[in-house]
């Protein structure tokens, strides 16, 4: 691995925590170049909702290829962009009573969210955005002063302005009502909050720490919202595309935001792909106006739109997400009984799910373990103390047992380390309040 020591930047993250040259992929698994197999609960940090290299949308591209099919085309109109949009309002939109226009960005989540932001703020004459503690939403300069996370912004290098932080449900306590608090302050004109053109919210927070928003809580939020004429922004770059059970994952909470942006597992590949959906009276964009030379990825089309076939015609890929979804609840649940002292949460919904281990210490031990006995994970939240489950939606039972054990050993294992050193008993201790200000809410697939 010398050539990645001396010619790549040091900004690469995951290839420190995972170091191996990798060369084949299949399904739930990656292979190194010595052949060692790896069950892969990061999925590409969720772009990989179907695996890894998946047959039925393989087949598709290579027939695509094989005949010369477009690769690249701006935002010209293609055979494949049309069969794209066509299955998208017939088995995705229409089913769900969805009016939504369709705005191709630049490749990934975070043009995606500028073309959002940058369209309510067009549309309304205002400014400011409302976004919430723990949100990440990109690492451009617009999407990036609406992200919490200190150590992506502290590298702008620039004052990141035009956003309020609003404390996300649960932030302050389980008991206080944050859309109260932003309701009061978008009532009172001398709250010192500008009155803002959207609020952008995630429904799970993914990088944030797996934080589940009540359905409550997002119900009252859209509330709020129309109450001041404020426009609603639903991210789901990484908890759409079934991550939480549902195509979208708004759908159960009974909501229709104004705008959304997806990307991630949208292609369904692993090809770069972003969308912004928009109510159709909110399309008030000049030709032109918003653009970027990699809208039109049409190998892209093929795969996502094999993806929606293939998955998303009935609703049995979306129960069978909810029949995994609930194992792996069940068995994150125990791990938290038998190895917790109280101190570890479950939460997240789905197959969007995690575990809190108070300590990002303690949480990169587990991973690191795991990474050992052949399953990569990753952590996330503001201290990277939550073990972040992201497998493929597609995983069989059988590997899906197979990498919960695996962070059942490592868990056990690294927990007994733990106590055996007397400056870390304090992971241990009962914590009455989380640290990070994140929260454990699974009550919101229940609502």
């Amino acid at each position: 691995m010398k050539i990645f020591d001396e010619l790549e930047s040091e900004v690469r993250s995951y290839a420190r925590s995972f170091p191996r040259v990798f060369n084949r992929a299949c399904g739930e698994y990656l292979y190194d170049n010595d052949g060692t197999e790896y069950l892969d609960f990061l999925s590409g940090a969720g772009t990989l909702n179907y695996g890894h290299n998946n047959p039925l949308f393989k087949r598709a591209l290579l027939e695509y290829i094989e005949a010369d099919g477009i690769t690249h085309g701006l935002d010209l109109h293609t055979l494949a962009k049309q069969h794209f949009l066509e299955t998208l309002q017939a088995k995705i939109l229409k089913p769900r009573n969805l009016d939504y226009q369709v705005q191709f960005t630049g490749p990934t989540g975070t043009n995606a969210v500028e073309a959002a932001l940058k369209l309510a703020r067009n549309i309304t004459g205002r400014h400011n955005i409302i976004s919430f503690t723990n949100g990440f939403h990109g690492v451009t300069l617009g999407a990036l002063a609406a992200t919490g996370n200190s150590h992506h912004r502290g590298a702008a290098g620039v004052a990141l302005g035009g956003v309020t932080r609003m404390p996300y449900d649960g932030y302050l306590s389980n008991g206080f009502d944050t859309t109260a608090y932003l309701d009061k302050v978008l009532s009172d004109a001398s709250s010192g909050v500008d009155k803002p053109a959207a609020a952008i919210v995630e429904t799970v927070q993914g990088e944030g720490g797996i934080n589940a928003a009540s359905f409550e809580w997002l119900r009252a939020l859209q509330e709020v919202c129309r109450r001041h004429d404020v426009l609603l922004i639903v991210d789901d770059i990484q908890a759409g595309c079934g991550r939480t059970g549902s195509y979208f994952s708004f759908e159960p909470v009974g909501i229709q935001p104004d705008i959304v942006t997806m990307s991630k597992s949208l292609s369904g590949y692993g090809l770069p792909m972003a969308l912004v959906f928009m109510k159709s009276e909110l399309d008030q964009w000049k030709p032109g106006e918003h653009n970027g030379t990699f809208r039109g990825n049409n190998h892209a089309f093929i795969t996502a739109t094999a993806a929606i076939n293939h998955y998303w015609s009935d609703d049995k890929f979306a129960k069978d997400i909810a029949r995994k979804g609930n194992i792996i609840s069940s068995r994150l649940e125990q791990f938290v009984a038998n190895y917790g002292d109280g101190n570890f949460t479950a939460r997240g919904r789905g197959m969007f799910q995690g575990i809190n281990c108070i300590s990002g210490e303690l949480a990169s031990d587990i991973s690191r373990r795991a990474f050992k006995k052949g399953l990569i994970i990753e952590t996330s939240g503001a201290d990277d103390q939550v073990i972040k489950l992201l497998c493929p939606l597609t995983i069989t039972d059988e590997a899906l047992g197979k990498g919960l054990d695996i962070i059942e050993e490592s868990i056990s294992e690294a927990c007994r380390q733990f106590r055996r050193i007397p400056q870390e008993k304090d992971f241990f201790q009962s914590a009455e309040a989380d640290p990070n200000g994140t929260h454990d809410n699974t009550e919101a697939s229940k609502s």
